[in-house]
């Protein structure tokens, strides 16, 4: 298989479902294995030399399915956790030190923590340690004032291309502003990606990070290699790389880079 993008490519999302450690279902939903290997088996081919292991709903709270994900992905991979707004400074330290660099709230599936304590933990866990706040959610879904915490948090990843054609806009407006947004989830997003990422990336050029979503789990049209092409044709050889390496590796900023 020829990797659709030649040079180092950062996947900013991916999920690890290991069943040795424990699954929540999701509005009775329980996701199939998915273990490292099975990652290393699509991914390698593809030219993915490092990523970011995102928690999902029905893996709540639960670090050790993290850690142990990190530990046989190695580091050039990092973390983004859910974990609650009373977690306390040590702990967050302990895990930035294993590799996590972000905290997810998803508000798309029920919530891992309220939407009001968004902003004051984000502020906290940015002045710790660097940490940002990754968002599943559908823009526009969120009232006003939700969209006004959005923008005052210190630094914002929307996840899915912010996943529906209303609340585009707002994604366009909080990219503009320094959002970072992923380019991930094609198969299951409620808008034209392509278009999307032309209009994201006319807005911040350093906004678009790609994202394999894979295992894919519920998505209608699960991942393919050709959502890769895609990024390549639409952005071009300059704005590709940034949204395939560089701005992710940036905001990241993995233990070891990768190849």
């Amino acid at each position: 298989m020829t990797a659709p993008h030649a040079g180092p490519v950062f996947d900013a999302h991916l999920h690890i479902v290991d069943p040795h450690f424990p699954l929540v279902a999701n509005d009775g939903y329980l996701p199939p294995p998915f273990r490292p290997d099975d990652y290393r088996a699509v991914s390698e081919p593809l030219g993915i030399s490092g990523g970011a292991i995102v928690s999902g709903s029905f893996q709540a709270f639960d670090q050790d399915y993290l850690l142990a994900a990190l530990a046989a992905l190695g580091p050039t991979f990092v973390g983004v956790t859910q974990v609650p707004a009373s977690t306390l400074d040590h702990e967050i330290l302990a895990l930035d030190k294993a590799g996590v660099r972000a905290v997810r709230f998803n508000v798309y599936r029920g919530g891992s923590e309220s939407f009001a304590a968004i902003g004051g933990f984000a502020r906290r866990i940015h002045r710790l340690c660097g940490w940002h706040v990754e968002l599943y959610a559908d823009l526009a879904r969120l009232r006003p004032a939700e969209i006004d915490v959005l923008a005052g948090l210190p630094q914002l990843v929307i996840d899915h291309l912010g996943i529906s054609e209303g609340g585009l806009a707002r994604v366009i407006d909080l990219a503009a502003a320094g959002a970072k947004v992923k380019a991930t989830g094609f198969g299951r997003v409620l808008l034209d990606p392509e278009t999307a990422m032309e209009r994201i990336a006319a807005a911040n050029p350093d906004a678009l990070m790609f994202g394999s979503d894979l295992p894919s789990t519920r998505a209608p049209r699960p991942f393919e290699a050709a959502d890769m092409t895609l990024i390549a044709s639409v952005l071009g050889p300059e704005l590709s790389r940034k949204a395939f390496y560089e701005n992710a590796i940036k905001l990241y900023r993995p233990r070891t880079l990768a190849a």
